[in-house]
């Protein structure tokens, strides 16, 4: 009787689902946290006298260093698993945070929320997880995994920026972000669970991973494979820019105080229904054709909010938008790189075409603090934004989308 109604009450999950739920968790606490950055900018440069222009270079660093860490660290989870990757990446990421946390000069603050936080974001984040999904998932709903992923990753957003913005007023920068360092260990086990198609015996199929640079090689003689990557690039200036300067942009046009933290909320908040749209987009159409709408919506959005007069609705209606379009690319960029080059390098790949957006994401933070300081105002980056989303939607749609099948690349048959 207790062995019927056991099994009557018991709900297990299947690999997938678990692969996808712990990916969404490790996502969420990454990508939260760091979106969270742009909230320090100002007590960082009132508090402790440090110049816009270094906390936005701080900022701008762990971009950067992120993207030139992400190849490796997706090679390693190819190789290797994930579950190390992600355990040394939480912890790295947590000593960052630590040290963010009672950096009493410019130095100590680039080590920490530059250096050390780059490396543990490119460990816990997409050139990691999504891999991990897409590996599992089957390839009819690979796009639609990696969207829940992302869009799942989307609530560490809407639940991190408040948190964080109510716990630095109450007890000052370095509680709030000691307790940011908190989150990032508790997650720092979930990686085993990423690894469970591994340990199941699933990939007895698979060879060896080969060379990342024969695997680059390769890559890269794929005109598809270029365009993809220098259109990333936008993706990451824009998103960079946004979040790191939109509140001190929305302080200087006399709106709300709070109203920044709000709109970076809203934009997590709807990213989450971006996310997993775009997703389910990639999974019916051409996801070089999403890509390319994508790109044209956000640019005829962000220009709109630039030129038109600045209220507290015209704030959360482009949050909304931005919101939707936010990190959208991502599971549709990922699943492209799949679709046409197989998943068994799907981290190396991925993580090098990523390069691309976080050099933009190093531009878009850094040059936004550059610009204030030397012109007063930020009107130069909103245009640059918006002429380069232009560009990145051109540069989609002659994107070539058959499957290639190379020996150093694919381990899956062609058209799977």
């Amino acid at each position: 009787m207790s062995t019927a109604n056991s099994k009557r009450f018991a709900f297990p999950l299947s690999p997938t689902t678990l692969v996808i739920i712990a990916g969404a968790l490790i996502l969420s606490a990454a990508m939260g946290i760091r979106q969270t950055f742009g909230l320090f900018i100002e007590p960082f440069s009132f508090d402790r006298g440090l110049p816009v222009t270094l906390i936005a270079f701080a900022i701008a660093l762990h971009n950067l260093v992120w993207g030139f860490a992400q190849p490796f660290a997706g090679a390693a989870a190819d190789r290797y698993g994930s579950a190390p990757v992600v355990a040394f990446g939480a912890t790295t990421f947590a000593a960052g945070l630590g040290i963010a946390a009672v950096a009493p000069s410019g130095p100590m603050l680039i080590v920490g929320m530059g250096l050390l936080v780059g490396i543990g974001v490119s460990c816990t984040t997409f050139g990691v997880v999504l891999p991990a999904v897409g590996r599992i998932a089957s390839p009819e709903k690979r796009s639609m995994a990696m969207g829940l992923v992302s869009a799942g990753g989307s609530a560490g957003q809407v639940l991190m920026i408040p948190l964080t913005q109510s716990i630095r007023l109450s007890s000052g920068i370095a509680t709030s972000l000691f307790a940011l360092a908190f989150v990032m260990l508790l997650v720092a086990p979930l990686g085993m669970v990423l690894d469970r198609r591994q340990r199941a015996g699933m990939f007895v199929q698979e060879p060896p991973a080969a060379p990342l640079r024969k695997v680059l090689g390769e890559a890269l003689r794929h005109r598809g494979y270029r365009l993809l990557t220098l259109g990333f690039f936008t993706c990451g200036f824009q998103l960079a820019f946004i979040a790191t300067h939109l509140p001190e942009y929305l302080t200087l046009c006399h709106m709300p105080i709070g109203l920044g933290a709000t709109a970076l909320a809203l934009i997590g908040l709807f990213n989450m229904a971006g996310s997993w749209g775009c997703g389910w987009l990639g999974g019916r159409f051409r996801q070089h054709y999403v890509l390319g709408w994508l790109y044209l919506i956000r640019s005829v959005t962000i220009g709109a909010f630039f030129l038109l007069p600045k209220t507290s609705t015209s704030v959360v209606v482009f949050a909304a938008v931005m919101g939707l379009t936010w990190l959208g690319t991502v599971p549709l960029t990922s699943g492209l790189v799949a679709k046409v080059f197989g998943t068994r390098h799907l981290g190396s790949l991925f993580g090098v075409c990523f390069l691309s957006h976080q050099i933009g994401s190093f531009l878009g933070a850094w040059l936004g603090g550059l610009v204030f300081d030397l012109t007063g105002s930020y009107s130069l980056l909103w245009e640059a934004t918006m002429v380069a989303g232009l560009i990145a939607a051109m540069l989609h749609f002659p994107i070539d989308d058959k499957t290639v099948v190379t020996p150093a690349i694919r381990s899956e048959p062609a058209g799977a």
